[in-house]
């Protein structure tokens, strides 16, 4: 399936050369940057001087084998780990140097976060879940479910504002969990796996809606995945082996893709 201004996995791949993944984004001003990022979870290496930059607006595929170390960069990257050495860069603040309680700040007002279980409160009903982060950060509780009510309309799910990740398919709780990474209108939304979870119907439904909203609201994202199918809907593709990136180059003549 191809999505218009965005590549198919076939169309991505043609004339495409990998390379060392090391300048900038080529898509506008770079709004974050990890540079010769290195981490480690006790003796074992999983980052050994990974870059990559995402542009303003810019949705960037990080693929790779299990275990290569690309969960490991988008945690990096979001300031939810901090590397053993290299740096982290958002918007000119070096966010590597920075504590966790800085970090988590940065993660409440700025970056949004999407796993691939969504970690849906099941206790929360929809509309509750969605509003948490504003709820976390100070905002009113009518204006905050009010806005998260908006949120679960842009994602055609604010029928289910009354119902539990229970009570809800695969599909349902995803976008619910889509909007609730959303609604705080992050410049940046980390996505591990957003799909990975679903069957391919479901996955497409939820992956085009993430992609429509992202792009209305001008938010960068970072895709993690090992889906051809889903790396497709990025402008550019990092690939992740053995803590390493590389680049692959997309002819964007070729594909129609005005990133």
């Amino acid at each position: 399936m191809t999505h218009p201004g965005i590549a198919s996995p076939e169309q991505s791949r043609t004339g495409s050369m990998p390379r060392e993944s090391a300048d900038p984004s080529p898509s506008g001003s770079t709004v974050l940057s990890v540079r010769s990022a290195v981490y480690s979870y006790g003796s074992e290496l999983a980052l050994e001087g990974a870059n990559v930059s995402l542009g303003r607006g810019e949705i960037l595929a990080i693929t790779g084998p299990s275990g290569s170390g690309k969960s490991t960069l988008m945690l990096v990257a979001a300031g939810v780990l901090k590397p053993t050495a290299g740096q982290v860069t958002y918007n000119d603040r070096i966010i590597s140097n920075e504590n966790e309680r800085q970090r988590s700040r940065l993660r409440r007002s700025d970056f949004g976060i999407l796993f691939q279980f969504g970690q849906l409160v099941p206790e929360l009903t929809a509309v509750e879940n969605v509003a948490l982060p504003l709820l976390l950060s100070g905002v009113k509780r009518a204006k905050a479910r009010a806005a998260a009510t908006a949120w679960l309309d842009r994602f055609d799910v604010a029928d289910l504002a009354t119902s539990r990740p229970p009570e809800m398919s695969g599909g349902q709780s995803q976008r619910v969990a889509a909007a609730r990474a959303l609604v705080t209108e992050p410049t940046v939304l980390f996505a591990d796996e957003p799909t990975g979870a679903l069957d391919t119907v479901s996955g497409e439904l939820v992956m085009s809606e993430i992609v429509r909203v992202a792009r209305e609201a001008g938010t960068s994202i970072m895709l993690i995945t090992h889906s051809a199918k889903v790396a497709a809907y990025g402008d550019r593709e990092i690939v992740v082996r053995d803590g390493r990136t590389t680049e692959s180059m997309i002819d964007l003549e070729a594909t129609g893709t005005n990133a």
